[in-house]
């Protein structure tokens, strides 16, 4: 069973068809959306500020999300995938969004919708990533811009596949 700790007052919230991977940590001022997936290893920390996900949102293996003490917060928009072994610390990932695997997004930076951040890639404090482009890199850059419609399509069909994945744990 995941672990889900209340801290300085704040019990996570976790939305109706929520799958939380048996060894998933979710602690304190948390709030995670319907059908949203938190899968193994990850850890969702919000013991020192809010962390915010939307609906559908699958946070993948070995995923890290943190906050700055009174300074930053996470908000995290419906049908965001959020790779394995990604670090988000402080940062708002805009709807339809994806964050590629093992690339780190740090505080006050804005991935606009239905943008990708590519894997391995570090998106440094503040940087605002335009919507529906891809940015790359150590530090992460502009690559190239991508048409709304593919990236929604791309980034739902996402989002859905870990809702099937997730579907395959709660059945059994």
């Amino acid at each position: 069973m995941a672990l889900i700790k209340s801290v300085r007052g704040f019990t996570p919230k976790i939305g109706d068809g929520v799958f939380l991977a048996d060894n998933a940590t979710v602690i304190g001022d948390v709030e995670i959306g319907d059908r949203s997936s938190i899968w193994f290893n990850a850890v969702l920390r919000g013991d020192v500020n809010s962390i915010r996900i939307g609906r559908n949102v699958n946070v993948q293996d070995g995923a890290v999300l943190h906050t700055l003490y009174e300074k930053s917060v996470i908000e995290i928009g419906d049908d965001v995938s959020i790779g394995h072994n990604v670090t988000i610390h402080g940062a708002k990932i805009e709807r339809n969004a994806l964050i590629g695997m093992g690339a780190t997004v740090l505080d006050h930076a804005v991935v606009g919708e239905g943008a990708v951040v590519a894997a391995g890639s570090v998106v440094l404090s503040r940087t605002q990533i335009e919507p529906y482009s891809v940015y790359a890199g150590v530090p992460a850059r502009f690559v190239k811009k991508v048409d709304p419609e593919q990236s929604k399509e791309l980034n739902q069909r996402i989002a859905a596949n870990y809702g099937m994945y997730a579907s395959w744990y709660i059945n059994e």
